[in-house]
C-alpha cells in the first residue's frame, strides 16, 4: 500500500509538471505573446492625453455664462483632415462591390470561397473579392440589373446606378447596456434576469451575449440635394450634379452625410482595417469612430491654454491680413477667406498637432449628445454623453453636438470652445466628419521616438 502511495505521488507530480514546462514554477505570464510596437495610421496624428480647460475661455466675454469643465483624456489617434469625397467614395464603392459580388455568387460559383487553404470546407461560403468584378461582361448582365434604375426612373436611357440599394449592415456590442448591474449574468441561477432595450425602442428578456449585439443598415450614399435644400432661392444645380462626383472635388470634404452615415462609415473602417490585418496574420484590433466632443475640443487646440482659435490669439487673421480659416468674413464676403462654400482640405496652415481645418470649411459630426446640462454630469476623466435615440424620441433627444464652425459661420462659431448642434438624421452642406482612434495607453505612447 505504501508503494502505491509513493507511486501516486510520483505520477501526480509528473502530471502537473507537464501542464507548463517554462518558468521554473515562478509567476511570469503566458509565454510567446510577443511585443507589439502601434504602427501611427495613415492620415493620422498623435493627440497625448492630458487635462485641460473644457468650454469657452475667459476671454469670450459672449459666453461667459457658459460652464468650464477641468477634465482629463486618454491618448488618441485623429485624422489630420476631414474625410473628403473621395475617401467616403471608397466607402460607397465597397458597398457597390460587395452587392455586385452577392448577386454575382448566386449565380456564378467562381465568386465563392468555399474551402479554406487546407481544404476545409467554409460554411457559410465567403466572396472572394480577388475575383475581377468585371461591370461590362455581359455574361454578368442580367445577375447586376437590379443594382441600377430601371424603366421610367431613367434619364435619356442612361444605365445608372440606384443610388437607393446602397445599404450597409453592420453590428457592435452596446456595451452601456451590458454595463448595467441589472443586466449582469447570475451565476448562481446561470441566468440573466434583466431586459435590454432593442433599436425600436422594446424591452425584451436578455437571453444571452447576443441580446447585447446590436444590428443597424443605413444607406451610405450622400444626399446631394443638401445644395439645393440649405438654400431659398438660389443656384446651386452645379454642386448638387457635381460635387460628389466630379474627380475635381475628390479632395474636398464630403457633405451631405448624416451622423448615422459617418457613424456608420467608422464601423466600416474599422472592419476594412482588421480584416487586412488578419489577411496578413498581425495581432491587433483597431477601432474607428467619431471622437467626443471633449476629445475633438483638446485636438483643435492643438496644446495651447485658454486659446479661442486652433492658431492662437484673438483674431482671425494672420499679421499679413490674410484670413485663417474658411468661414463668413465680415459682413457675408464669402470669397473673401478664399472660398465661397468649401474648399480642398488643408488648404490653410495646420494647428500644433498638425490637424487641418479644425475651424470652417465644414462642421464636424461628434459621438457626443447634445445637452445644455452636459458640462455638469460628465465625468472629468474621459468625458463623454451619450444616447442612442429611437426613431419614436422627441427630437432634443436626436441632438449631435457639432464642433467647429463652417464655411457659412461667422467667426464665433469656429471658436474651439464654441459648441452647437445638429440634428442625427439630417445632411447639410457645411457638416462633415473626421475619425479617431484610441491608442495603446498614454504611457506607452509617451515613450514614443
Amino acid at each position: 500500500m505504501k508503494r502505491l502511495l509513493i507511486l501516486g505521488s510520483i505520477s501526480c507530480i509528473l502530471l502537473l509538471s507537464g501542464c507548463h514546462r517554462g518558468g521554473g514554477g515562478e509567476l511570469t505570464g503566458v509565454l510567446k505573446r510577443g511585443k507589439y510596437f502601434e504602427p501611427s495610421p495613415l492620415g493620422m496624428v498623435l493627440i497625448p492625453g492630458q487635462s485641460f480647460n473644457m468650454g469657452a475661455g475667459d476671454q469670450d466675454v459672449a459666453s461667459a455664462a457658459i460652464p468650464t469643465r477641468t477634465v482629463d483624456l486618454s491618448t488618441f489617434w485623429m485624422d489630420d483632415t476631414e474625410i473628403t469625397n473621395n475617401e467616403y467614395r471608397q466607402f460607397v464603392y465597397w458597398v457597390r462591390d460587395s452587392m455586385a459580388r452577392q448577386m454575382l455568387s448566386e449565380q456564378f460559383e467562381e465568386f465563392k470561397i468555399t474551402q479554406d487553404r487546407k481544404g476545409n470546407p467554409i460554411d457559410p461560403p465567403i466572396l472572394d473579392w480577388k475575383r475581377k468584378l468585371d461591370w461590362r461582361n455581359p455574361d454578368y448582365k442580367d445577375a447586376l440589373e437590379p443594382m441600377f434604375y430601371a424603366g421610367s426612373d431613367r434619364i435619356m436611357g442612361r444605365k445608372e446606378l440606384d443610388t437607393r440599394k446602397l445599404n450597409y449592415t453592420y453590428s457592435w456590442v452596446d456595451l452601456q447596456q451590458a454595463a448595467r448591474m441589472q443586466n449582469a449574468y447570475n451565476y448562481k441561477t446561470q441566468s440573466y434576469t434583466g431586459t435590454v432595450n432593442d433599436l425600436g425602442g422594446k424591452a425584451v428578456p436578455i437571453e444571452g451575449r447576443s441580446s447585447f449585439i446590436m444590428s443597424d443598415g443605413v444607406n451610405v450614399y450622400p444626399d446631394t440635394l443638401v445644395w439645393i435644400r440649405d438654400f431659398s432661392y438660389a443656384f446651386n444645380d452645379p454642386l448638387t450634379n457635381k460635387y460628389f462626383s466630379h474627380p475635381g472635388f475628390d479632395d474636398y470634404p464630403v457633405v451631405g452625410v448624416t451622423w448615422k452615415q459617418a457613424k456608420a462609415f467608422c464601423m466600416w473602417r474599422t472592419n476594412f482595417k482588421n480584416s487586412a490585418l488578419l489577411g496578413k496574420g498581425e495581432v491587433g484590433v483597431q477601432d474607428y469612430r467619431l471622437p467626443s466632443e471633449a476629445e475633438w475640443e483638446l485636438a483643435a487646440r492643438g496644446g495651447l491654454s485658454n486659446s479661442m482659435y486652433p492658431w492662437g490669439g484673438y483674431y482671425t487673421r494672420s499679421k499679413n491680413g490674410c484670413f485663417l480659416a474658411n468661414f463668413k468674413p465680415m459682413r457675408g464676403n464669402y470669397s473673401d477667406d478664399g472660398g465661397k462654400t468649401t474648399v480642398k482640405v488643408a488648404t490653410y496652415d495646420p494647428n500644433g498637432y498638425g490637424l487641418y481645418d479644425m475651424a470652417g470649411n465644414v462642421a464636424e459630426w461628434t459621438i457626443t449628445a447634445y445637452d445644455e446640462s452636459s458640462y455638469n454630469v460628465m465625468h472629468d476623466l474621459n468625458p463623454n454623453f451619450e444616447q442612442n435615440a429611437l426613431p419614436g424620441d422627441p427630437p432634443a433627444m436626436k441632438r449631435k453636438v457639432i464642433r467647429g464652425g463652417s464655411w457659412k459661420d461667422i467667426a464665433y462659431f469656429i471658436q474651439v470652445g464654441t459648441r452647437t448642434y445638429e440634428y442625427q438624421d439630417t445632411a447639410k452642406s457645411y457638416l462633415g466628419f473626421r475619425c479617431v482612434r484610441s491608442s495603446f495607453g498614454d504611457e506607452f505612447q509617451s515613450n514614443r521616438k
